[in-house]
């Protein structure tokens, strides 16, 4: 049976999961992309487009400074830097997961030493100082295929000859002979390049002192090779995952999406690109590299959800500091328990706090342990509607650092989900301000034995008590939920 690989990415400082598909959008910093070249091409037009995506569920964002499409002009490593340096600082700050789509060793170097956390090399480690790179720092590498002279020279369809002759001697007229045809070239000389390759580079990076939990392979897609031939190669993808490290699925709106959808623009291809990526998480891939960030998360949150049982734990602060506090965190839990594929497992008792973040009057806060099948993004949403059915006021014009501190019937933030790590204006996490909070923490110790060194373990840091903010002054007993 072949291996599925749905161990953990290790990218630089992150531990990325690959229980699930992750997203990775495209951000072309250049004049001349196939398909988007030019809309992102001012500094502060690509970051914000890149804050964007990761509103819309992007996991990481890959940053490119020069075209690859056919018959692109190549630029030098200083002009590709000065498109992308600023983007990738400012999307590293940000807290995003930050990819370098680069062939250039100084540029990949460059950016690590920014806090880029992954090389996308669309030569696929070929350069011996990309592979100086690797080995000298922590990041991710994406090894692409792109064998220029290999592929791309035209494939003939496989055929088959019946031997249908007569015994010597037989007194029957011969037959013609006859052929059989298929509408594809036949799969083992093409995936004993790809995969001879992409094996081959991966051990040249192994041997350079890259461990085999950073590497990641990408087949190329559309890179020199006709529609056919990707064809083959993505109906082989679950041989490819067969070989133990993260694959990626790298088709968005390439030509071969528009000769299997009929679609010739371009840009009218993220419907078509959707399907392919379904296919190839279906059969392993795990690394989803498109263009439409809001469009394949809708498409795959709902595929996943539909076919696959993936309950995380997570954990759901509550606060309350108008009318019946105790009453409507209890009743904010009956509706967390409601949503679609998630329960509730476990709550807290109700904490009177101490004002905190701008609040003027004490709150009744709790936490809620949970399990869900929901991408975070889409179970944040539920979250949010469960504040507007109980009333929440949320102040427009206020700015965003004290919009929570007016009155609230209730407040639902997401702090914790399993396996998730997580940036953007919407939803980050683990919550940034998780560690500090003493109203999340003392409730935490109803739901398990040591919490601090539970987020210590997911990379949270945990203040001493007194260095907190939000310090539990009361217990007000059990939440009456069920």
């Amino acid at each position: 049976m072949l291996r599925e690989n749905y161990g953990t990415w290790h990218c630089g400082a992150f531990e990325i999961s690959l229980a699930r598909p992750r997203i990775m959008g495209i951000l072309n910093v250049t004049p001349d992309s196939f398909s988007d070249g030019g809309e992102n091409l001012d500094h502060a037009a690509a970051i914000a487009r890149g804050l964007e995506m990761l509103d819309e569920g992007a996991d990481i964002i890959d940053v490119g400074g020069e075209s690859t499409r056919p018959g692109h002009t190549p630029v030098d490593s200083r002009v590709e830097a000065e498109r992308i340096v600023p983007v990738v600082r400012a999307l590293v700050d940000a807290g995003a997961i930050v990819s370098v789509d680069t062939r250039h060793a100084d540029v990949a170097r460059m950016c690590v030493r920014l806090g880029a956390a992954i090389v996308n090399d669309v030569s696929g480690f070929t350069d011996p100082k990309m592979v100086e790179v690797a080995a000298d720092t922590s990041c991710g590498c994406i090894v692409m295929h792109w064998n220029r002279g290999g592929l791309g020279t035209r494939v003939p369809r496989r055929q088959v000859t019946l031997d249908e002759s007569r015994p010597t001697g037989s007194a029957l007229p011969r037959p013609v002979l006859s052929q059989r045809r298929f509408t594809l070239p036949e799969e083992a000389p093409i995936m004993r390049q790809v995969m001879g390759f992409l094996g081959d580079q991966a051990r040249t990076l192994m041997r350079a002192g890259v461990s085999h939990d950073r590497i990641c392979m990408d087949p190329g897609a559309g890179f020199d090779k006709f529609a056919d031939e990707d064809v083959v190669i993505q109906r082989a993808t679950r041989s490819m995952a067969s070989m133990g490290y993260p694959l990626a699925c790298a088709v968005s709106r390439k030509r071969f999406v528009g000769a299997v959808s009929g679609v010739a623009d371009a840009a009218a291809r993220d419907a078509a690109t959707a399907g392919v990526c379904i296919s190839a998480i279906e059969n392993g891939a795990r690394i989803l590299r498109v263009h439409d960030v809001a469009g394949v998360s809708q498409a795959v949150n709902a595929y996943w959800a539909a076919s696959h049982k993936d309950a995380r734990q997570g954990f759901v602060s509550l606060g309350s500091n108008v009318g019946n506090r105790v009453g409507n965190l209890a009743r904010a839990v009956q509706l967390i328990d409601e949503i679609p594929l998630t329960c509730v497992v476990s709550v807290s008792h109700a904490y009177e706090t101490e004002p905190a973040y701008g609040i003027a009057t004490p709150v009744a806060n709790a936490v809620a342990e949970i399990r869900s099948e929901l991408h975070p993004l889409v179970l944040l949403g539920k979250l949010l509607e469960v504040e507007d059915e109980l009333g929440r006021i949320r102040e427009k014009g206020r700015d965003p650092r004290t919009a929570g501190s007016g009155p609230r019937t209730i407040d639902c933030d997401l702090v914790w989900v399993e396996g998730e790590r997580h940036a953007g204006s919407r939803l980050t996490l683990p919550h940034p301000r998780l560690g500090e909070r003493d109203y999340v923490i003392v409730p935490m110790e109803d739901l398990m034995h040591d919490p601090e060194r539970f987020l210590a373990h997911a990379g949270v840091s945990v203040l001493p008590r007194e260095e907190r903010v939000g310090h539990v002054t009361a217990d007000l007993g059990e939440i009456a939920w069920e």
